[in-house]
C-alpha cells in the first residue's frame, strides 16, 4: 500500500479551491473551519459534498446538527483562510471582522465571499478516516466577480487576475480648470452638458479651494442636469448648501492620519451618507496603510456613497497601488471604491490597469487631461482594449477631448464646439476669455 507521506506529496499538487465550511454548535454557536475538499455532486437536485477528518471537531458538529455551509473565498481572503485554518494565533473568535449572513439553516454564510452555499446534509457515507457529506443546497448566493483564492503545495496562490466587466467613470478636473482659464459660462455649460450626456460624472463645484463660498455657488453651470454632478465641500453645511442646489453626489477630503480631520467627515456625512463621496489624504503614501484600512472600514460601516483614493502628484508607483488596493477592495464592499491616477512620467494608464485588476470599477479622471490626471479618453480606450464596458460615450468624449486639447492654447481657451450624445454639435460658438494550510487541504480532505 501505498504510504501516506507520498500519497500526501501527489494530492498537494492537484490545485484547488479554498473554502470556509461553517457549521453549528448544540447551543447555537457558530463554528468553521477552512477547507478544500468540497465538491458539486448533482444539479438537479442541487447537491454538494465535504470531506471531514473524523477526528475534527467540526466533523462532530456537521454530524449532529446536520447543517453546513461552504463559502468560497477570493484570492484577497487569505487572511480569512489562515484565521480558520488555526494559523493564526490569539484569535479567539474567528468570525470577528468579517461580516455574515444567515438563511435558511442558520449557518453563519460570509458575505465578501465569491459565493455561498447553504447546505443540509442528506446523506453521509464513510470515507476511511473522512466523511462524505453530502448536502443539499437550500439557498445560494454569488456575491462578486474576481479570481478565487488557491492552494497548491501546500502554498497559496490565485489565478491570473479577472477584469471586471463593466467600469464607471467621472470627471473631478475639467470644470475647475475650463474656469480658471475661460470666463464663458455659456461654453463652460455647454461643456459639462456634453460630458454628462456622455455618461460622465462632473464636478461642478470646488467649496473647499473657493474664497468666497456664495460666488463659487453661483458658477454652477445654467441649464445642466445637476442631478449627475457632484461638489467638492469641507463641511456640513457646504454640504447641504449643495445638495439644496440639486447638485447629485457632495464629496468630502479626509486625511486618515489626522483624527480631527476624520472626526469632521464623520461629521458632514452624518444623514446624507448615500450622497457622499469621501477622498481619502494620500491613501498611497508610505507608512499610511493602517489608518487608510481604518478609516475605509469605518466609511463602509457608515454607508457612504463612494470612497475615494487619489494618486496625489502621482507619487505612487504601481507596485505601492497594488498593494494598498489588494486590502482596501475588498474592505470596502458593497461601498464604491473610486481610485484618481495621476499621468506623471505616463505611467497613468499603467496604474489603472493595475487598479482594474485589483479589482477597482470606479475611476476619476479629466477629459483630456488638463490637470494632469489621466485623460478620460485615455482610460476609455485602455478599457475598450480590454473588453471592459462603460457607459461613457467614447465618440461623442474623444471629440471633446480634440476640441479642448485643440483650444487650450494661451490666449484661446474653451470648447469650439460641444458634441451631443450623437455626435452632432449644438449651436455653440467659441468666445474668447475675459482673463488669462486550509486544515485539511493535501490529503484526501
Amino acid at each position: 500500500m501505498v504510504q501516506p507521506d507520498v500519497f500526501r506529496g501527489v494530492m498537494a499538487q492537484w490545485p484547488s479551491g479554498v473554502t470556509v465550511v461553517t457549521t453549528l454548535a448544540a447551543d447555537g454557536s457558530a463554528h468553521g473551519m477552512t477547507a478544500s475538499s468540497f465538491s458539486s455532486v448533482s444539479l438537479e437536485p442541487p447537491l454538494v459534498s465535504i470531506c471531514l477528518d473524523r477526528r475534527l471537531y467540526t466533523h462532530q458538529l456537521v454530524s449532529d446538527s446536520l447543517v453546513f455551509g461552504i463559502n468560497v473565498l477570493a484570492k484577497d481572503q487569505i487572511e480569512v483562510g489562515r484565521r480558520f485554518a488555526g494559523m493564526v494565533k490569539d484569535c479567539p473568535d474567528r468570525f470577528a471582522g468579517e461580516t455574515w449572513s444567515t438563511a435558511e439553516t442558520g449557518v453563519k454564510l460570509l458575505d465578501s465571499a465569491l459565493g455561498w452555499l447553504d447546505c443540509r446534509v442528506v446523506h453521509a457515507y464513510d470515507g476511511g478516516d473522512h466523511t462524505i457529506f453530502v448536502g443539499e443546497v437550500v439557498a445560494a448566493r454569488a456575491a462578486r466577480r474576481s479570481a478565487p483564492l488557491l492552494f497548491h503545495s501546500r502554498g497559496w496562490g490565485q489565478f491570473a487576475d479577472v477584469l471586471p466587466e463593466v467600469a464607471t467613470l467621472a470627471d473631478t478636473g475639467l470644470v475647475s480648470v475650463l474656469r480658471d482659464q475661460c470666463g464663458d459660462r455659456s461654453g463652460l455649460a455647454a461643456t459639462v452638458g456634453a460630458v454628462g450626456r456622455a455618461g460622465v460624472r462632473a464636478r461642478v463645484l470646488d467649496l473647499v479651494a473657493a474664497t468666497d463660498v456664495d460666488r463659487e455657488l453661483a458658477t454652477v453651470p445654467e441649464g445642466v442636469e445637476l442631478a449627475a454632478t457632484s461638489g467638492l465641500v469641507a463641511d456640513r453645511v457646504q454640504a447641504h448648501r449643495v445638495l439644496e442646489l440639486g447638485v447629485g453626489v457632495v464629496e468630502i477630503v479626509a486625511d486618515p492620519a489626522d483624527e480631527h480631520s476624520v472626526n469632521q467627515a464623520l461629521a458632514t456625512v452624518d444623514g446624507i451618507e448615500d450622497r457622499c463621496a469621501v477622498h481619502l489624504v494620500n491613501p498611497f503614501g508610505p507608512g499610511r496603510t493602517d489608518a487608510v484600512l481604518a478609516l475605509v472600514a469605518e466609511l463602509r460601516a457608515r454607508g457612504v456613497l463612494e470612497i475615494c483614493l487619489p494618486d496625489e502628484g502621482g507619487r505612487a508607483t504601481p507596485l505601492q497601488v497594488r498593494a494598498v488596493l489588494q486590502e482596501t477592495v475588498a474592505l470596502a464592499r458593497p461601498v464604491a471604491l473610486r481610485v484618481r491616477l495621476h499621468d506623471r512620467d505616463r505611467l497613468g494608464l499603467v496604474k489603472a490597469l493595475t487598479a482594474l485588476k485589483s479589482g477597482v470599477t470606479h475611476f476619476d479622471s479629466t477629459l483630456a487631461g488638463l490637470d494632469q490626471a489621466v485623460a478620460t479618453e485615455d482610460l476609455i480606450r485602455l478599457l475598450e482594449t480590454l473588453d471592459v464596458t462603460t457607459p461613457a460615450d467614447t465618440h461623442a468624449l474623444t471629440v471633446l477631448a480634440q476640441q479642448l486639447r485643440g483650444e487650450t492654447a494661451p490666449g484661446r481657451v474653451g470648447p469650439a464646439s460641444v458634441p451631443d450624445r450623437d455626435g452632432s454639435a449644438p449651436d455653440h460658438t467659441t468666445t474668447e476669455p475675459e482673463s488669462g494550510t486550509p486544515e485539511n487541504v493535501g490529503a484526501a480532505g
